[in-house]
């Protein structure tokens, strides 16, 4: 499953523990507030600025939390480049992870609005996407542009349930010691290649399996995962390059990498959960 954008290394981001206001999501993503459509496209183009649906969405009772705009060459498409936010219905605002939809649009013709799900856990603020269990709903630039999104927001609320049982059950399994090591032996074929022999991973498995922090050292699936999520994806761990040279990775920055990896990762967990059931 691909995401529908891309984004550059290094986008403006910014995440809260508290809902967003405008103001702070006018500084990072100004695209969200632009007054018209790129004039690129064509007069079937529907113009909808995207604060119009984040208020429709929030009359809903979903509130953003955090908010990403990519950078651009060219500054007359700054105010209509690619954005993403990531809101919680009412109910998934506290707990020890929360449930999140994705929501990504733009306003020069790279891509239609779009809702996947994800998850967000406060210990680490490791910022999940969920594997395809739960569809990606697409909204083009046409019709009744607020309705249909408020629409395709509830149908990927109406998935969590299906998370949320995913989540427990990956808590309800032990792993072993050779169980863990073989997650995170599949997880690094995620991003290097195991068949590439110049080039192979330059850290191992137990650097990924290393916890950051003492809620983080219990054997159950679903710290596992996390732990081996936020190793993947935050970088910081000490190896060596391809000529031997000492070097820490560098964490995923790029919102189509980092939706891919850690789609790729929710579906091994998930994998390994259907295994030990």
């Amino acid at each position: 499953m691909q995401l529908a954008s891309s984004f550059r290394y290094g986008s403006p981001m910014l995440r809260s523990d508290a809902p967003l206001s405008d103001d702070q999501i006018r500084r990072v993503a100004p695209s969200i507030f632009a007054d018209g459509k790129h004039e690129s496209r064509s007069e079937r183009y529907t113009y909808i600025p995207t604060i119009d649906v984040l208020r429709g969405l929030r009359n809903e009772g979903f509130q953003p939390f955090m908010v990403c705009q990519t950078r651009v060459r060219h500054d007359d498409r700054r105010e209509f480049t690619k954005h993403m936010l990531r809101l919680r219905p009412g109910s998934e605002i506290t707990g020890e992870d929360v449930n999140e939809i994705i929501l990504l649009n733009s306003h020069d013709g790279t891509s239609s609005y779009q809702m996947m799900a994800g998850a967000f856990r406060f210990v680490c603020h490791n910022g999940m996407v969920v594997g395809d269990n739960v569809r990606d709903i697409r909204v083009p630039h046409k019709g009744n542009i607020v309705q249909n999104v408020i629409n395709g927001a509830f149908d990927v609320l109406d998935g969590f349930e299906l998370i949320r049982e995913q989540k427990d059950g990956m808590r309800a399994v032990t792993l072993d010691r050779d169980e863990q090591h073989a997650f995170a032996r599949s997880a690094l074929t995620l991003r290097y290649d195991p068949t590439d022999a110049e080039a192979p991973a330059p850290v191992t498995e137990s650097q990924l399996l290393a916890p950051r922090r003492f809620e983080d050292r219990r054997d159950d699936l679903w710290t596992v995962f996390n732990r081996v999520q936020e190793n993947m994806t935050k970088g910081g761990l000490h190896g060596r390059s391809r000529s031997g040279r000492a070097m820490s990775t560098r964490p995923v920055t790029g919102i189509d990498q980092n939706v891919k990896l850690n789609r790729a990762l929710w579906m091994l967990a998930e994998s390994m959960r259907q295994l030990k059931a």
